[in-house]
């Protein structure tokens, strides 16, 4: 099963490309599914269905809208019923006692990470069914992205050290606790159903950061601040071992706008687009144009689909299997281990640019964004090792 997962700041179109990659998958016969994990969904709405009211309640299953393309926004409340029940019981049972009433302490019960772990579980779900060849997860903006693709490493560790001790401690305690707390303290059910929820997600996070399963795609406009968030967000995939095998720029000016209000705009756009391709090297960057309409239903999707994917290139082809860069932390320093090739000893410089590692090699440039753990610190050794650049990483004497 292939993963495509489509990222970016909020605003650049991830829905609409993320359908139209659905809908070109299907048409190239792969059984495929489109899921929204963005509490705000609008992927329904991408396929115009009017006449569904505003919510959509047909899609909070697998709904499916064309030959072999499913759509699926996951409905919080909906999975609470099936799989929360127990926890978000207890939890309510708490903010009750706070003095809230039992329709607001229901909603404080959704807590952040329900959606990503309830689409986390079905995608687990699917693959182990092999119920499709192709998962298209149309995620939320960049934060609750990340959260998403650090949530299994962070319940894992959970799981493992945490877990077991505050169950059995809790278990010992509870008789007499219960007396005297004004709050009970969560049954054992709570627990077991913790243990299956994880059960439910284990090896998740092997099936993410395969590249030949998973990819991600991020979307970006050519406008600054959204590319800024598209570079941290570059750096953060990396971070947690995922392959960005695609940058797409969405609403660039065509051409055939000659009109003068668009000229700074124009002009704008050309200087980033060309920092975008140099930025994310060798990471492949689709231009996508501004259309003069809105991307709604099946046809406009199509059309969008034929643009990305021109002569029905195949979306679910694996296009890179090695990460760009990765951060590694060794005792004593870090280590920057950047993917070279090509490249002889000799032509590579490199220098320290704010919170950014720059590389040079003749001509090209390469900006290497750093983690906050790591952005105050500077480079001090490098060496090539087996085509790869490593950079020794250290605080300033």
């Amino acid at each position: 099963m292939r993963i495509l997962l489509y990222s970016g700041k909020g605003g650049v179109g991830k829905t609409s490309l993320a359908a139209a990659t659905g809908v070109q998958c299907a048409k190239l016969g792969y059984r495929t599914l489109v899921m929204s994990v963005d509490p705000a969904h609008s992927l329904a709405d991408c396929f115009d269905f009017t006449s569904d009211g505003l919510f959509h309640s047909r899609t909070a299953d697998p709904l499916n809208v064309f030959a072999k393309l499913d759509i699926h926004e996951v409905n919080i409340q909906r999975e609470i019923k099936r799989h929360w029940q127990e926890i978000s019981t207890y939890i309510t049972s708490v903010l009750r006692t706070s003095g809230l009433n039992e329709v607001e302490a229901e909603e404080m019960a959704i807590f952040p990470g329900m959606e990503e772990l309830s689409a986390m579980m079905y995608v687990n779900q699917y693959r182990r069914e092999n119920r499709y060849d192709v998962v298209v997860l149309d995620c939320a903006p960049t934060a609750e992205s990340l959260r998403f693709v650090s949530m299994p490493t962070t319940l894992d560790w959970y799981m493992r050290h945490v877990f077991p001790l505050q169950r059995g401690i809790l278990k010992a305690v509870r008789p007499i606790a219960n007396k005297i707390s004004p709050v009970e303290l969560p049954p054992d059910s709570y627990f077991s159903n913790i243990r299956r929820l994880y059960e439910r997600i284990e090896g998740i996070d092997e099936l993410m950061e395969d590249p030949r399963t998973t990819s991600v795609r991020l979307v970006t406009n050519a406008e600054k601040m959204v590319v800024r968030e598209t570079q941290r967000a570059f750096v953060y995939f990396s971070l947690h071992g995922l392959t960005v095998d695609r940058i797409i720029v969405n609403r660039v000016l065509p051409d055939s706008v000659q009109d003068g209000f668009f000229q700074q705009w124009r002009e704008s756009q050309q200087v980033l687009l060309t920092e975008i391709e140099n930025y994310f090297a060798p990471s492949p960057v689709v231009q996508v144009p501004l259309f003069p309409h809105e991307i709604l239903g099946l046809k406009r999707l199509e059309q969008l689909a034929g643009l990305l994917y021109p002569g029905d290139a195949d979306p679910a082809a694996v296009e890179r299997t090695e990460r760009p860069y990765e951060f590694v932390k060794q005792p004593d320093f870090y280590e920057v281990r950047i993917r070279m090739p090509f490249a002889e000893k000799g032509e590579i410089g490199l220098f320290k640019k704010g919170d950014e590692l720059v590389v040079e090699i003749g001509a090209f440039r390469r900006h290497i964004g750093l983690p906050t753990s790591m952005a105050s610190l500077l480079p001090v050794r490098a060496r090539l090792e087996n085509r790869m650049l490593v950079v020794e990483m250290k605080e300033a004497a």
